[in-house]
């Protein structure tokens, strides 16, 4: 049955946009454990816009199901990650001035520098895992450096405006499903995905974990984080 990575990089956010010290991203992760998160995700990036070394620190120390460490594949991470020892690392591609994640990582492009980060990580007893489009070419890359998982990007389906684009995108991401585990990748999925369009994709089955954010944080302020994290838990085991 799937699982939920929490994303709380948004919380952060808003503590930021403050500079102050609330809303903690230390205490919403143990709230939407408590909810049935089953993993926690956050994004360190090198700008550090939003989660910081501290937020990071702590949660090592602090989450009790599986803490994933989004990051690029940097000297600088890699031996933060080392030190650190998440059970998990997802290397993402990173831009300056992008407002998130805006695609998946070119492994072809980037295939040593990316296996060695790999190998450098596996060396410090961390899963790996590659975000990537689905494309099989990059799903076939990705298997060469060594990593353990992919994370499919389902930011084009998100962004799908008519329902023959969303059927299209949603076949890609099946046919990305099947060829990762033909060839023996664990399957993990996010970027965009919310309360609506969860439902197509869970039923296609394969996806081990789904890493959310946004959409999740959005309906906490409306509606509180316990609540907003067992809402998407529910449509994501019993879809």
């Amino acid at each position: 049955m799937a699982k939920l990575g929490l994303n709380v990089d948004h919380v952060a956010t808003v503590r930021q946009a403050r500079g102050g010290v609330e809303p903690d991203p230390v205490i919403a992760a143990a709230i939407g454990e408590l909810a049935g998160a089953e993993g926690i995700t956050i994004h360190l990036r090198e700008d550090r816009r939003h989660i910081q070394d501290r937020d990071l620190e702590i949660m090592r120390q602090t989450v009790k199901t599986k803490l994933n460490l989004e990051m690029a594949a940097t000297q600088e991470m890699v031996r933060i990650a080392l030190r650190i020892k998440p059970e998990q690392v997802t290397l993402v591609p990173e831009k300056r001035l992008e407002l998130t994640t805006e695609g998946g990582l070119d492994v072809i492009l980037n295939l040593k520098t990316i296996t060695d980060s790999v190998k450098r990580l596996h060396d410090g007893g961390i899963s790996v895992s590659l975000f990537v489009d689905p494309n099989q070419e990059q799903i076939k890359a990705a298997n060469k450096t060594g990593a353990d998982y992919i994370e499919i990007h389902t930011g084009a389906y998100a962004e799908a405006f008519n329902t023959a684009d969303m059927g299209h995108e949603l076949e890609k991401i099946d046919t990305a499903i099947k060829l990762a585990a033909k060839i023996g990748l664990g399957i993990n999925a996010g970027h965009g995905l919310n309360y609506v369009n969860i439902k197509p994709i869970a039923s296609l089955g394969g996806i081990e974990e789904y890493n959310i954010g946004h959409s999740i944080i959005s309906r906490a302020v409306l509606v509180g984080l316990d609540r907003a994290v067992k809402d998407m838990v529910e449509l994501i085991k019993y879809s």
